[in-house]
């Protein structure tokens, strides 16, 4: 999970990823697609490839890459369970809140 969240902290490759999320480009056409240079790119779509975030298919000369949701899924796991337990907490503390505020509009009556 630490390689894809160190993959994912770059704002390049979370757009590389937004890109071939559902659908498989050549790497010349992923670099043509931003402003910096196609070795820049090439190194973004290995850190990516290493984290298990895409996958490399060759046709040719070619080197296609498509996001591998799967590769995605233990951080996705984890931020879940993280807004799970935060939203636990809200609900708790709005529970109480609302006692709060019957108990005090019966102790007026």
């Amino acid at each position: 999970m630490e390689d894809a969240l160190r993959a994912i902290a770059e704002p390049r490759r979370r757009e590389i990823l937004r890109l071939v999320w559902n659908t498989e480009l050549p790497a010349g056409e992923i670099a043509g697609r931003f402003a910096v240079t196609r070795p820049a790119i090439s190194q973004h779509l290995r850190v990516l490839k290493e984290a298990g975030l895409v996958t490399e298919r060759r046709d040719g000369t070619r080197r296609l890459y498509r996001a591998r949701p799967e590769g995605l899924a233990e951080v996705r796991a984890f931020l879940e369970g993280m807004w799970d337990d935060s939203l636990e907490r809200l609900k708790e503390s709005a529970e109480r809140a609302q006692k709060g505020r019957n108990h005090d509009a019966g102790n007026h009556d």
